[in-house]
């Protein structure tokens, strides 16, 4: 978290993919939500890969499944290409990179160990694994993206880049 320097990596032996970033994402603010007190907006900066483009219909499918879960409006802002070196994100991977520095890493209990003793800003990262398979390549079509799409709020001047999605909130709405 930008404002605090908190951090939380989250884990799997899975493939990396939209559906694991969002269930991740999850995980995080069921951990952060309560010492964050009222927020209503989660904005999300973005480097634009492959797994989390604005472009990626299965990545914004969940993301809006998690805004009406969570109640939070989300708003996904994009670094342009090729400057990642503008996001803070950046350089906890460096961090984490430097307390790997010679280490085997062969299986994910000596990735999650290295991690848990890593310091960024002064402090441990909450670390967490998520378990299950995630399947690569899932997509919906242009007449299944349809109603997701109507639910998108795209900037007028950079429709790739600045996202916002508010959530549809209901009676029924799961916030645990």
């Amino acid at each position: 978290m930008l404002a605090t320097g908190a951090l939380t990596l989250i884990f799997s032996s899975s493939r990396e993919t939209s559906d694991f970033w969002v269930d991740a994402l999850k995980v995080w603010w069921l951990i952060v939500r309560d010492a964050v007190g009222p927020v209503k907006r989660l904005v999300i900066y973005l480097d634009n890969g492959p797994k989390n483009a604005g472009t990626r219909t299965q990545w914004l499918r969940r993301l809006i499944e998690f805004a009406d879960w969570s109640g939070l409006e989300i708003r996904l802002v994009y670094y342009p290409p090729y400057h990642s070196k503008y996001n803070p994100i950046e350089r906890c991977w460096s961090a984490l990179e430097q307390k790997w520095a010679g280490a085997l890493l062969n299986g994910l209990k000596v990735i999650l160990q290295q991690a848990r003793r890593m310091t960024w800003r002064k402090r441990h990262p909450v670390v967490r694994r998520l378990h299950g398979e995630y399947a690569e390549g899932v997509r919906l079509s242009k007449k299944e993206m349809r109603p997701f799409e109507a639910r998108l709020q795209r900037s007028a001047a950079l429709p790739r880049y600045d996202i916002t999605i508010k959530p549809q909130l209901s009676g029924d709405r799961q916030v645990a």
